[in-house]
């Protein structure tokens, strides 16, 4: 019997929702999937430069399983590359480690320091605000 698949702490949501090639353009429904826990092991391991052992305690998983989600995100870039494919970030088995909030009227995502009820974006005033808080498939 297989081990239960944890939930992969994520400190913030992406600030973006993919990426499209520039110059060759590909069938719309040809696209890669990057999930979030796959966005946080490149931002924490690349961009960060923690090492796989820093990185694995801030997404609470083991090191070999950041491993995994790594090889994966990397293998989804270079193919993107070498196939001129679009990546969309969506999905995963991930959970953010703030509540994070997104308003429907700007698109916005935000976190408040405080436990305090969100009634309103703090760039636009909106009202129609969601709670951000799982990323999950």
């Amino acid at each position: 019997m297989s081990r239960p698949v944890h939930d992969r702490k994520i400190q913030a949501p992406p600030r973006l929702k993919g990426f499209m090639p520039v110059g060759r353009y590909t069938e719309a429904e040809t696209e890669i999937i990057f999930y979030f826990e796959e966005y946080e092991a490149i931002r924490l391991l690349d961009y960060e430069n923690l090492t796989q052992a820093e990185a694995a305690g801030y997404m609470e998983i083991s090191r070999p399983t950041l491993t995994r989600v790594y090889e994966s995100a990397r293998n989804k870039i270079a193919r993107a590359f070498t196939e001129s494919l679009p990546i969309k970030i969506e999905g995963g088995k991930g959970i953010y480690s703030n509540l994070w909030y997104i308003c429907s009227d700007c698109e916005s995502k935000f976190n408040t320091i405080q436990d305090v009820s969100v009634t309103s974006c703090p760039l636009c005033k909106g009202s129609r605000i969601d709670k951000l808080n799982i990323a999950t498939v």
